[in-house]
């Protein structure tokens, strides 16, 4: 019991650890708080067999695209959750901050300790491309996005990567066509494409918000 106890204590204290390093917003999104019934074009099965990890354990990326609010935030970071449960290091960033931080290191002439902070870890989650227009100030630089899928890629190390951004448009999104096709040949070559397709999440809570308190009119 002794024995099984401090184990547990471990496992327990492992996990809290690659929570914390993987900067995951709090709180802790989670699968089981995922309503599958109000996206029903999002094949459950699929996203419960991406949550056994074998993507991970056979190299593979994920990229979910699709429209605001329909649930590719919650997904990535469920299973950043569950990764973590699983003893992988793992790393949350958005798009808009990652490119950010690297521009930086680019001025103070230190980017490639920057770079080994996004390539090192088992899963890289880069989420929240197009989710603000103001990242239009940062993500034109496409070839530092790049310089990260490539070294991942070439690692053979798992990414997984949510937009709203139609790749036909990643191109003028990011201000650099090059770099964007090999940046999009490099996602897609070992990866697994889920387009979510259906209304907004928030807005179907903020609706049924504004329903609650005008029954008190």
């Amino acid at each position: 019991m002794i024995l099984q106890e401090e184990t547990i204590r471990k496992r327990e204290c492992s996990i809290r650890y690659h929570l914390t390093e993987s900067h995951l917003p709090h709180p802790y999104k989670l699968l089981a708080d995922f309503d599958f019934s109000f996206q029903p074009k999002l094949s459950k099965s699929l996203v419960m067999d991406l949550a056994s990890m074998e993507f991970i354990k056979h190299q593979e990326s994920l990229l979910l695209i699709g429209d605001v609010g329909v649930g590719k935030s919650h997904i990535a970071q469920a299973l950043g959750v569950i990764a973590c449960e699983k003893g992988y290091k793992v790393l949350y960033t958005t798009c808009a901050a990652l490119i950010n931080n690297l521009n930086n290191g680019v001025f103070e002439k230190n980017l490639p300790k920057r770079l080994r902070r996004y390539i090192n870890p088992d899963l890289l989650i880069i989420d929240e491309m197009g989710h603000d227009r103001l990242e239009l100030q940062v993500t034109k630089e496409a070839h530092l996005l790049f310089k990260v899928v490539d070294e991942r890629y070439h690692l053979n190390r798992s990414l997984i990567f949510t937009t709203n951004v139609e790749e036909k448009a990643w191109a003028e999104y990011l201000g650099d066509p090059i770099s964007t096709r090999a940046i999009l040949d490099r996602i897609f070559h070992h990866a697994v494409k889920i387009e979510i397709r259906g209304p907004s999440y928030r807005q179907h809570q903020g609706m049924e918000l504004q329903k609650k308190y005008e029954k008190h009119k």
